[in-house]
Formats: C-alpha cells, sequence, structure tokens
C-alpha cells in the first residue's frame, strides 16, 4: 500500500515530459509545475486531516478512505477534459496520498514488536521508494501512451481495497484508547513537556523534506553545474536513492538498538559533513558515487527517524494526530526546499551554494531535535498511553 503511494506520488513526473512533448490539454513547463505543486499542496493538507481523521474514526477506515481517495484520482487524471479539472484531480489525489502515509506508519508502529518500532517505521518508508522505481519502470515500459501509467496505478489501488477491507484489523491501540472517555485534542500535542517534543519535531519535520525535495529535484542540476556530465549527474541521483533503500534499512535496526533520538541527531548530523561535502568536486567516480550513496543512506532515513520518534514520543489517541500533523509540516518543507535551491540556481549560486544550504538545514534539524526530551524505545502500552495522556492534560 506505501508503495503504491509512491507510486502515484511521482507518477505526475514521470509523464509530464510526455504531457508537454504531446501538448495534451495545452500543457507547457509552466502548467505542469502548476499541477505538481498543487500535488504537494494536496499531500500536505491530507497529511495534517489524516491524523485527526485516524485518532477520531480509526487508522483502518482512514486508510481505506484514503487509498480509494488517491486511487480514484489517479484514474480519473488521463480521463480531464481541460488542465483545470487535472490539477483538481491532481490536488484531491495528494489529499489522499498525504493521509496514506501518516496512518500507514502510525498502524505499523501499534501492530510492531516493542522493541522493533523504528525498524518498523523506516521497513514501511522502503516501500515508497520501491513504488517511486516503479512508477519510473512503467513509464518506460508504456511511453508515449502516458495514460496507461496513470490507469496502472489507479486500478492496482482498487484492487488493494478489498484486500484491505477484509485482511486488515484495526488497531488495537486505537481500540483501547476509544474505551476511554477522554477525548484529545490537538492542544494535547502542547500540553506539558509534548510541547518542547512538538516544536522540536515539526521543525525537524519541515528541514527533513526540505532535503529530500531539495536533493531529488536539484541534485542532477547541481552536479552539472559542478562540472559533470549530465549523464554522470542523472546516474548520481539514481544512486543516491538507493542509497535511501539501504539507509532505511539500517536506520531502524540502529534506532532500536541504540535510541531513536540518538540517532536520529547522528543521522542528520552525518547527513550535514556529507552534503558539505558534496560541493567538492571528486574526479574519482567510485569515490563520487560511493559519497552520494552514503548521503542518500543518511538524509532520506534522517526524516523517517523523526516519523518514528514521532510513534514513541506520544500516546496512543493523539498520535496519529501527531505523526498527520508532523507529515504535513514537513510538506511545506518539500514545496520550500525544491523552490529556494531553485531561487539559487537561477542566480548562478546554485554550485556550491545548494549544498552549504542543505548542510546548513541538517545542521539546523540536529538543534532543534537536540533540544527535545528522550523517548523510551520503545512506546507506552495502550492501556499505559491513557495516563499519559491524562497526566499531560492534567500538568497543562
Amino acid at each position: 500500500m506505501v508503495l503504491l503511494d509512491g507510486f502515484d506520488l511521482v507518477v505526475l513526473g514521470v509523464v509530464i515530459p510526455t504531457l508537454i512533448d504531446q501538448h495534451h490539454l495545452g500543457f507547457t513547463a509552466s502548467s505542469t509545475t502548476v499541477a505538481a505543486t498543487l500535488s504537494l499542496v494536496g499531500v500536505a493538507i491530507g497529511a495534517a486531516l489524516s491524523g485527526p481523521v485516524a485518532d477520531r474514526v480509526g487508522r483502518r477506515r482512514a486508510l481505506l478512505a484514503a487509498v480509494a481517495l488517491f486511487s480514484v484520482a489517479t484514474i480519473a487524471l488521463p480521463l480531464s477534459p481541460s488542465i483545470e479539472v487535472f490539477d483538481a484531480w491532481r490536488l484531491i489525489g495528494g489529499i489522499g496520498l498525504g493521509a496514506c502515509m501518516p496512518v500507514a506508519l502510525t498502524l505499523m508502529s501499534e501492530y510492531s514488536d516493542t522493541t522493533r518500532k523504528a525498524t518498523a517505521s523506516t521497513l514501511t518508508m522502503t516501500g515508497y521508494h520501491t513504488g517511486a522505481v516503479i512508477a519510473a519502470l512503467v513509464g518506460l515500459a508504456f511511453l508515449p501512451s502516458w495514460t496507461a501509467v496513470f490507469y496502472v496505478g489507479g486500478v492496482a489501488g482498487l484492487l488493494l481495497l478489498p484486500m484491505l477491507w477484509f485482511k486488515l484489523p484495526e488497531s488495537e491501540a486505537f481500540l483501547a484508547a476509544r474505551a476511554d472517555a477522554t477525548r484529545p485534542s490537538i492542544r494535547t500535542l502542547f500540553a506539558g513537556h509534548l510541547a518542547r517534543t512538538t516544536i522540536g519535531i515539526w521543525i525537524g519535520s519541515f528541514m527533513g523534506l526540505l532535503l529530500v525535495y531539495g536533493l531529488n529535484t536539484w541534485l542532477p542540476k547541481l552536479m552539472h553545474d559542478a562540472g559533470y556530465s549530465l549523464a554522470t549527474s542523472l546516474s548520481l541521483l539514481l544512486m543516491l536513492n538507493i542509497g535511501a533503500i539501504a539507509g532505511l534499512v539500517l536506520a531502524g535496526a540502529v534506532a532500536d538498538r541504540r535510541g531513536t533520538k540518538s540517532t536520529i541527531l547522528l543521522w542528520f548530523g552525518a547527513s550535514a559533513v556529507l552534503l558539505a561535502l558534496l560541493s567538492v568536486r571528486i574526479d574519482s567516480s567510485v569515490l563520487l558515487n560511493g559519497l552520494v550513496f552514503v548521503t542518500g543512506m543518511f538524509v532520506f532515513s534522517a526524516q523517517v527517524l523523526v516519523y518514528a520518534y514521532v510513534t514513541q514520543a506520544y500516546p496512543a489517541p493523539v498520535r496519529g494526530t501527531a505523526l498527520g500533523l508532523a507529515a504535513s509540516v514537513g510538506r511545506l518543507g518539500a514545496i520550500f526546499g525544491p523552490t529556494l535551491t531553485g531561487a539559487l540556481i537561477a542566480s548562478g549560486q546554485g554550485h556550491p551554494w545548494g549544498f552549504y544550504l542543505f548542510a546548513l538545514v541538517a545542521a539546523l534539524a540536529v538543534i532543534a531535535l537536540a533540544v527535545i526530551p528522550r523517548a523510551g524505545t520503545a512506546a507506552p502500552s495502550a492501556r499505559e498511553d491513557g495516563a499519559v495522556q491524562l497526566a499531560a492534560g492534567n500538568g497543562a
């Protein structure tokens, strides 16, 4: 299911060149940029809404609704009679996509063994990157028939719904929390010690997705400006994302063994150093690819570790809300990162200042996350969650 989320989120990027070349509906570079931006706006909205909805109606129902929404919207895209309708469907689909990931991570955390919650989060997110790779492969198989690419993703989502309906159980933590008469609100996220946690996590999530989207959007251009060939620059983007998958597997295991907070700080700190090193031209192909691979390992999984920490730091009644809002704030960074980096490139300062900017962003994430309280290596049990919730409310 997260694989389909990754597929549908990047599928527009796969078909944009074809949309422009075929002048479908009159698409141009600027109008496709609007569609891509609206998709990210929808993702931010969906992430913000998903938490309160999941905490009220349940993780299972929220996830089913999210999958249905983005699947239908994806199928509707190639049927759009105008750019405006296309944009509207992309915004609607983005809402479903944005809601899917936080709810899925919350479910996985609450299903998982208490000693492997970070691993559950990071392994879940490998599905996202796998879906992105599959989207590219499907595009290669079907293009220039770009409509088939959307149909594959949308139909796959609809086919998944019956299995989710019959096989996906509701979270026991949610059911136990619902039995409690207490109805927490968003204000709970700022009650007592949680206020410092929430602010630090929001800043860390913003910075983390700024790095992810900024690098995925502009790494080839930054490397090309540094003097590398276009082919090399594009291959480095692939190497970055291969490193991301490896990093997700490693990060979860390390976090479960050494603690999630300390691992987040190490990962963002290493990211800052590695991103600064990328500003230096490297003539050795082996060293260059190795550096980019390791950079991908740390940068991408650092962001997911922030989500893993959320599942450990908040009680079950507000866990979905906390994760959804953290993801929503992060999506603002996803919009801001490519824009800011693009402005640097347009001014002729992309290299090396783009990498210096990324290094600074990672360092700011370290500072923001360093001040948050340390959560336990395992989240409280469902019944303990209620006690934590009441204690936080009384301490406000």
